[in-house]
């Protein structure tokens, strides 16, 4: 059973793969020969994800899914959502975005906020789409060394630590990211979808 995780982003990639080893083969963009950036015109996490999954399979007919994510901040009016992996500006530059989202918040209370992940996943021309969320608290400076993105900066309610301060395997069974690929894996499983 092979999918390709429609995603450039090498973290994302290993994230997906140490959840779905066992139950899937999980091919990357660059098994498939496609080097160019995937689309994102849209204003919002489910259309952005279909749109990189519906390139993919348009472009390559591969059966393929891919997820955008964003930080959803209260006291930020849901800042940086969709606009997450460029908030300051460059896309990609997490130093950067961490920054922003650090200075926006100085001297505020509310610190609630969460993750928001939406899987887009395309079968043989039809469309299903999974979501995963998980809330916590933006801190007040980074903490921890691993994970991406916004990981040194969220702590998710319940835990005592970031995400950047988890092993991967603690925060894949608890994350954003994690829940919807579980929800993606258990629908592959129930369904009689060929794949």
């Amino acid at each position: 059973m092979k999918l390709v995780f429609a995603t450039n982003n090498p973290n994302k990639l290993k994230e997906a793969k140490s959840l779905l080893s066992n139950k899937l083969e999980i091919l990357s963009l660059k098994d498939i020969g496609c080097e160019e950036e995937l689309p994102e015109t849209h204003d919002t996490l489910e259309e952005n994800a279909f749109e990189k999954a519906n390139y993919v399979y348009t472009n390559y007919s591969v059966n393929c899914f891919s997820e955008d994510t964003g930080l959803e901040i209260d006291a930020l009016n849901g800042a940086p959502g969709v606009y997450s992996a460029r908030y300051a500006g460059e896309h990609g530059n997490a130093e950067a975005n961490m920054d922003l989202v650090l200075k926006n918040m100085k001297d505020v209370e509310n610190r609630a906020a969460r993750f928001r992940t939406i899987i887009s996943l395309i079968i043989d021309g039809k469309k299903y789409q999974f979501e995963g969320i998980v809330t916590g608290e933006i801190l007040k400076e980074r903490v921890g060394a691993d994970g991406f993105g916004y990981d040194p900066i969220f702590r998710p309610n319940g835990y005592e630590t970031s995400f950047a301060e988890m092993p991967l395997e603690q925060k894949s069974s608890i994350s954003h990211r994690g829940e919807a690929i579980r929800k993606l894996v258990s629908f592959l499983m129930s369904s009689s979808v060929n794949y």
